[in-house]
């Protein structure tokens, strides 16, 4: 399970508290108006984010400091690729950040590449390669490195909804193969609706606990009222 135990996050003009749990296994979509810290929540349980107060717990204990150490991986909204690097390598570096792998790690990396769609996409740079696939191989690094809380930030936002709903089908049977725990930030209430069974509010300052998906678009409080633009 995940612990926010009393966590506040302080930057110039802006603090953000949360006080929540989210069960081992749940997937979780982050929703909220612009600028209210959907992204600073995730970079805090990640490491990137100081935290002015509180703890995050994973299974009853504090996280280590350092993020490499952290049971997380995280994907951007850029999906965080080397430009310079081949997409394999791109994904090794998931196993070694010197890229020195034996012979069975590789046969590992190319595992995950087949797995996401990308056999004989590995010696592409991010530059060769559309939208979709190179989010594709930011989600085979995630899958090689098998960390049990899985971040997304936005990582599908620039992708039209046909193939964003493909990659949220992708993510999803990911999960089930991984049991990992998913908490992913969302402009989109239709993201949440596909892939997440439960809904942490982000609003005012404050991170709420999570809600299920049905209970609160069915009952939605008013911050989130506001933000879908219901009356």
């Amino acid at each position: 399970m995940l612990t926010l135990e009393g966590m506040r996050v302080e930057m110039e003009g802006f603090t953000l508290d949360a006080e929540l749990s989210v069960p081992t296994g749940a997937r979780v979509a982050v929703l909220g108006p612009s600028g209210a810290g959907k992204s600073t929540l995730l970079g805090a349980i990640a490491g990137f984010q100081p935290v002015a107060a509180g703890r995050v717990l994973w299974k009853g204990a504090a996280m280590p400091a350092a993020p490499a150490k952290r049971p997380v991986s995280m994907v951007f909204q850029d999906n965080n690729l080397f430009p310079h690097l081949s997409a394999f390598d791109n994904v090794a570096m998931g196993l070694s950040p010197s890229l020195r792998l034996s012979e069975a790690e590789r046969v590992r990396v190319g595992g995950a590449l087949q797995r996401v769609g990308l056999n004989g996409y590995g010696d592409r740079k991010p530059g060769r390669l559309s939208g979709g696939q190179v989010a594709r191989v930011a989600l085979a690094r995630v899958l090689l490195r098998d960390r049990p809380l899985l971040l997304l930030d936005e990582p599908f936002g620039a992708l039209g909804p046909a193939l964003k709903a493909e990659m949220l089908s992708l993510v999803a049977d990911l999960l089930d193969e991984t049991g990992a725990t998913l908490m992913m930030v969302s402009h989109e209430p239709q993201d949440a609706r596909l892939i997440a069974d439960h809904v942490v509010l982000v609003a005012e300052g404050r991170a709420h606990a999570p809600v299920s998906t049905g209970e609160i678009f069915a009952n939605p409080p008013e911050a989130l009222r506001d933000y879908l633009g219901q009356a």
